[in-house]
C-alpha cells in the first residue's frame, strides 16, 4: 500500500479500482468522465448520488457512516474519456473542510486489496474538493492524488467541468455548501426579472383538468388557502391579479413504518410549449434557470416535522419559454410509496411563509415515484396549479421526464 502525496502517481495493476472517500463527516462523493479538453460530454456523464451510474463508473451510497464509493471499470470507460476525477463536498450547511480530514482509498474493486491512500493536507475554507483523479496515459491507466479545492461547493467543481450547473449571484454571506443548500426567501442577489413578453407563450395543448367541482367555477386564492384534491386545479389569481411573486413548494412526507427512514428526493422539471424538458431541478443541481429555481437540498430521511425539501420558484423571473413546471418525488432507495405516509406538497408566499395551497396523497401504490403537481402557464399569462399524485415506477427524476411531459 503507498500513501500518496499531493501531486503523486501511482499505476493500476487491476482493471476495476474502487475509490472509497471517508470523513468523520457526512460527504457527498461524486465522480466526474473528462474528455481531453477537461469537460464533461453532458450531464450523464455527472456520475453522483442521484445518478448512480455511468459508461464504466458507478456511485454507491455508504451506510452506517461508511464512505461512498466511486468504482471505475477502466475496461468499460469510453475511448474518448481520459480521464475520471473523484470529488467530496460537505454536507452539513456553511461547513467547511477546515478541521476535516478526508481520506481517500483506493482498492481493487473485484478483491478489496488496499493499492494506496491519500489525505489532502492544509485544508481551510473549502467548502469541495476534487480529491484523486483515475487517468488514462499512453494506453495504461494510473491515479492521482490532487487534493484541490473549490469554496462554492459541489456546484463550483460541476461547473468548472462542464456540468450545466447555474447558481444565483452570490450573496454577501458566505455561501452554504452546493448539496443542503437552503433556498433564498426571494430572487437572487442583483436579479432582475426579464420584461413580459405582450404576448405569453401557449400553454401546452392539454387542457387543465376542471376545477373542484361541476359548476363550482374557477378556484383562485382570493378565499384564502385551497385545499385540493387528486386532478383538482386553483388559478394562481389574487385580488384579479397574477402572481408573480416568488413562491415556495414544500414538500414533505414520514415513513410509514417509525424504525424506518426512508429517503426521498423532491425535484421540479421546467418543461416548453412543445412539452420538450427544458431543465430540472433537484438535490444535486440545485439552481436552474438563471436561479429563478432554487432547492433546498436533499433530505435523507423523512423525520421530524414540517416540509422535507422545499423548491422556490420566482414566477415572475421564469424565462418566457418555460410553460410547464411538474413537481415530482422519487425513492431513490428503491423502497416503495407504501412505505410512505403522509406525503403532501403544499405552495406558500416566498416572502410571507403564507401557505396558499395544500395537497396530501390520500392513497399509495407500490411504485418509486410520484408526479406531486403540475403548473401550467396559460394564455393571459397566469399559472394555474393541479393536484396530481401520479405514481410512476422511476428512482430519479431522469426517469419522470417522459411521463411528466405527457401529463402536461
Amino acid at each position: 500500500m503507498t500513501a500518496m502525496t499531493p501531486g503523486s502517481n501511482l499505476p493500476l495493476s487491476v482493471a476495476r479500482v474502487a475509490v472509497d472517500v471517508t470523513a468523520p463527516v457526512r460527504l457527498d462523493v461524486s465522480g466526474l468522465l473528462l474528455t481531453a479538453n477537461g469537460k464533461v460530454r453532458s450531464d450523464d456523464d455527472f456520475i453522483f448520488y442521484n445518478q448512480p451510474a455511468g459508461p464504466g463508473v458507478t456511485h454507491r451510497a455508504g451506510a452506517g457512516g461508511a464512505g461512498d464509493t466511486i468504482t471505475v471499470d477502466t475496461a468499460a470507460v469510453p475511448g474518448d474519456i481520459e480521464k475520471i476525477v473523484v470529488t467530496a463536498s460537505l454536507d452539513a450547511p456553511g461547513a467547511t473542510f477546515s478541521g476535516t480530514e478526508p481520506t481517500a482509498t483506493v482498492r481493487g474493486a473485484d478483491d478489496g486489496a488496499v493499492l494506496a491512500t491519500f489525505t489532502p493536507p492544509q485544508l481551510g475554507a473549502e467548502t469541495a474538493l476534487v480529491i484523486v483523479e483515475v487517468y488514462r496515459r499512453n494506453g495504461a491507466w494510473k491515479v492521482r492524488a490532487v487534493g484541490q479545492g473549490y469554496a462554492n461547493g459541489l456546484a463550483g467543481i460541476a461547473t468548472d467541468f462542464g456540468v450545466t450547473v447555474e447558481e444565483p449571484a452570490a450573496p454577501a454571506a458566505p455561501a452554504p455548501a452546493a448539496v443542503q443548500a437552503p433556498p433564498p426567501a426571494g430572487p437572487p442577489a442583483g436579479f432582475q426579472p426579464p420584461p413580459m413578453p405582450t404576448a405569453p407563450p401557449p400553454a401546452p395543448s392539454a387542457a387543465a383538468p376542471a376545477a373542484a367541482a361541476p359548476g363550482a367555477g374557477k378556484i383562485n386564492l382570493d378565499k384564502g388557502r385551497v385545499s385540493l384534491q387528486k386532478n383538482q386545479t386553483v388559478s394562481l389569481v389574487k385580488g384579479g391579479r397574477p402572481l408573480q411573486s416568488s413562491v415556495k413548494m414544500g414538500l414533505g412526507w414520514e415513513p410509514a413504518y417509525r424504525s424506518k427512514d426512508i429517503d426521498l428526493d423532491a425535484s421540479v422539471i421546467a418543461f416548453g410549449v412543445d412539452r420538450k424538458k427544458i431543465d430540472a431541478c433537484f438535490f444535486g443541481k440545485l439552481s436552474i434557470l438563471n436561479g429563478t429555481i432554487q432547492h433546498s437540498g436533499d433530505n435523507l430521511t423523512g423525520e421530524g416535522g414540517g416540509d422535507d425539501e422545499t423548491i422556490t420558484v420566482h414566477l415572475g423571473g421564469l424565462p418566457p419559454e418555460v410553460t410547464g413546471l411538474v413537481f415530482t418525488v422519487n425513492s431513490f432507495s428503491g423502497q416503495k410509496f407504501t412505505d410512505v405516509a403522509k406525503a403532501y406538497c403544499r405552495l406558500l408566499d416566498a416572502g410571507t411563509g403564507e401557505e396558499l395551497v395544500r395537497f396530501d396523497l390520500t392513497h399509495s401504490e407500490p411504485r418509486t415515484g410520484v408526479m406531486m403537481a403540475k403548473f401550467i402557464k396559460q394564455f393571459s399569462g397566469e399559472w394555474e396549479m393541479t393536484a396530481m399524485g401520479e405514481y410512476v415506477d422511476s428512482r430519479t427524476v431522469r426517469g419522470m421526464v417522459k411521463p411528466a411531459g405527457k401529463a402536461l
